[in-house]
């Protein structure tokens, strides 16, 4: 029985379809390329003489080859029409075939066939281009193959230029590693790098974040005598340690550059600008801003973008919004992150009005809005206390320009509405984040369940809770500590322990929040002791305690009725890093009034009106209750409107106490007038 073949109609000029042929004859090939000269046939290209004999027939027949290629791919009918076509196999056509837009596969075996042909041998041209090709389709494990192939050829001279390439290509395959010990191999034997080499191994462990092992690159580069940095390599090495916060290191290398008679461009100057505004520099800074002025470097819109960025950081909003009027009338056109970054700025400082002008600006500028934009503008509502509904309307206007929210958009907006009690419109975004396909978001979760726990709504903040674990496998350490609070402040204290003690089985490193949270709910248990060693296993594990933790301690000790315990930690904290505050000063104060000891309550007070403290509510309504001696109309008078002025309570305080003689030692203290 006959075998059927589909057809598949391709015309090659004149000639039968080439598909029609399975099986082919070397007579039926030459015919097929011979260039018809019959009257009415249909000629596909010109028939000068003159003009075949020259470059005109190549071009010709290397068409007819190309299209074999894409046909037959490669294999015996491309080598016969090779030898049809009397194409020699040299360095040139190996390029020029690996030019050609076939399969890849065509283009290896095609490589491999022409390596093995006599007195023929493959040169860094051609395997560089087949290097290529391989990069481009993606095949990295036969580019490297391929790599280790030229570098082991005898013949193959690879030069500077080539070894910069290769160490490109390699890490763009971040093949880190390889373009190291391939640099190495090529340096030891066949090859002398060049600044330009250099600077590509400096590049590249750049952009694969590998920035300690630039200095050793430039160590080496320096060493080698016939090549000196240049502008690229500082630009290169004072960005990798300005990464590494090696800033000594880099503010040393551009007074290296310029020593060395180079002149830095405006990469360098914005790099530099960076550094001081994240040292507290903003004069050295502002030095440089000045030193790019002077020497005609044109400031670029990312020096501009650092600028108002480290002046934003350094608390100096008005200057930092004054640069970017400046910079509009200079003409110098901003992009999306420094619009970002203006609005970012002036939202966290109330400037709200001036915040959304500079977005309504936007159009004018020709810059679009990105989802950064919006979520800057949303977050910036929130934190100038705006209508909650108005934030809500930006979240309607993004989507109406076709903008997707982020994961963050989301999470701004459940924050932003817990926050102003909407917990149910916060959980109706959840869902929706939900549905959208987005990832769990501890931050939005974090935000949900301490407003729920605020409302007293435990249970549901533990569903959110379990919900999360469920969903995301394990979660933040300050998730488990807002949960961790709540189970403390409703008296769960059980629960709260297995939480804490679940993150270290997850080994996650429990922050000072979850520390903090689980010794406020042991403090409220009355386990005052076991709170007080969980803060020194806390110190002992590396976690360093902060004011609130020493203050919830000190609180503790208060309680128990014997303030020795509660002066001695105060007395600690004055001798540490950790300086007591006016929560602290209070705490104590209220321990020395219900204890008795007026004296040394009197002393504080004192020590506390030098120090600029104020006395609360909680302090004062301590020593009414100790002295328990006190006219009933003395408490409206110490308890005034939320507007309460301490220094003037102290005085009406003191005029209706005197005749106490528990408190003969209050009315012997004078404060401040």
């Amino acid at each position: 029985m006959i075998p059927r073949f589909t057809v598949f109609k391709r015309s090659l000029s004149t000639s039968p379809y080439l598909s029609q042929r399975i099986k082919q004859t070397e007579s039926d090939i030459v015919n097929m390329f011979r260039v018809s000269g019959t009257k009415g046939e249909t000629e596909s290209f010109p028939v000068n003489r003159k003009f075949i004999r020259k470059d005109t027939s190549v071009r010709k027949l290397d068409e007819r080859f190309i299209r074999i290629l894409k046909i037959f791919k490669w294999g015996p009918d491309a080598e016969k029409a090779m030898e049809v076509l009397k194409l020699k196999v040299d360095h040139r056509l190996v390029r020029d075939v690996l030019k050609i837009d076939v399969e890849i596969n065509v283009k290896i075996q095609f490589f491999k066939w022409a390596g093995k042909r006599r007195n023929f041998e493959h040169d860094s041209t051609t395997y560089l281009a087949l290097i290529h090709c391989l990069n481009e389709a993606g095949l990295y494990g036969e580019m490297w193959k391929t790599i280790q192939d030229m570098v082991k050829s005898s013949i193959c001279e690879i030069s500077p230029a080539d070894l910069s390439e290769i160490v490109r290509m390699l890490g763009q395959a971040k093949m880190v590693n390889k373009a190291l010990y391939v640099f190495y191999q090529i340096k030891g034997r066949k090859c002398k790098p060049t600044a330009s080499t250099y600077n590509s191994m400096i590049l590249m462990l750049m952009q694969a974040n590998h920035h300690e092992r630039v200095h050793e690159i430039y160590n080496e580069m320096c060493n080698e005598g016939n090549c000196f940095p240049d502008t690229i390599t500082y630009s290169a090495l004072i960005s990798a340690f300005g990464k590494l916060g090696r800033h000594d290191l880099a503010i040393m290398l551009f007074d290296e550059m310029k020593e060395n008679g180079l002149h830095p461009n405006a990469k360098i100057y914005t790099t530099l600008l960076g550094i001081y505004f994240k040292l507290n520099k903003a004069e050295k800074a502002l030095d440089v801003i000045q030193e790019m002025k002077d020497k005609g470097c044109n400031l670029t819109v990312f020096t501009y973008t650092e600028w108002i960025k480290g002046l934003g950081k350094a608390g100096r909003e008005d200057d930092a919004y004054r640069v970017f009027l400046d910079m509009i009338n200079d003409g110098c056109k901003p992009d999306v992150v420094l619009i970002n970054n203006v609005v970012n700025i002036l939202g966290k400082v109330g400037r709200l009005k001036d915040a959304l002008r500079v977005f309504d600006q936007m159009e004018a500028l020709q810059c679009e809005p990105n989802v950064v934009t919006f979520n800057t503008v949303i977050k910036a509502l929130f934190d100038c206390k705006a209508p909650a509904s108005e934030a809500a309307s930006w979240f309607e206007k993004m989507k109406r320009r076709g903008i997707a929210p982020s994961s963050f958009t989301y999470s701004i907006l459940i924050d932003g509405f817990c926050k102003t009690n909407r917990v149910e419109k916060a959980l109706l975004l959840l869902e929706e984040m939900d549905e959208k396909g987005f990832p769990p978001c501890p931050a939005a979760y974090c935000s949900l369940i301490n407003s729920l726990g605020k409302a007293k709504r435990y249970e549901a903040a533990n569903e959110l809770f379990l919900e999360l674990k469920e969903n995301c496998g394990r979660t933040s350490a300050r998730v488990y500590a807002v949960m961790i609070k709540h189970f403390g402040q409703c008296g769960r204290l059980s629960e709260a322990i297995e939480l804490f003690n679940e993150i270290k089985k997850l080994g996650i490193k429990p922050d000072v929040y979850a520390y903090n949270a689980l010794m406020s709910g042991m403090v409220r248990a009355g386990m005052i002791d076991e709170a007080h060693s969980l803060l020194r296993t806390m110190e002992e594990t590396g976690c360093t305690p902060d004011l609130n933790s020493h203050n919830i301690i000190l609180n503790g000790l208060a309680r128990t009725g014997v303030p020795d315990r509660a002066i001695d930690m105060f007395m600690k904290m004055k001798n540490s890093m950790v300086k007591p505050d006016a929560i602290s000063y209070n705490t104590v104060l209220s321990c020395l009034s219900r204890s008795g000891m007026f004296e040394e309550a009197a002393k504080l007070m004192r020590e506390m009106n030098s120090k600029g403290f104020e006395y609360d509510h909680i302090t004062y309504s301590s020593i009414l209750e100790a002295v328990g001696k006190v006219d009933e109309d003395c408490a409206p008078a110490v308890f005034s409107e939320d507007l309460f002025v301490p220094r003037v309570n102290n005085i009406y305080f003191l005029s209706k106490l005197k005749r106490t003689r528990k408190l003969n030692v209050f009315y012997n203290f004078k404060p401040d007038k």
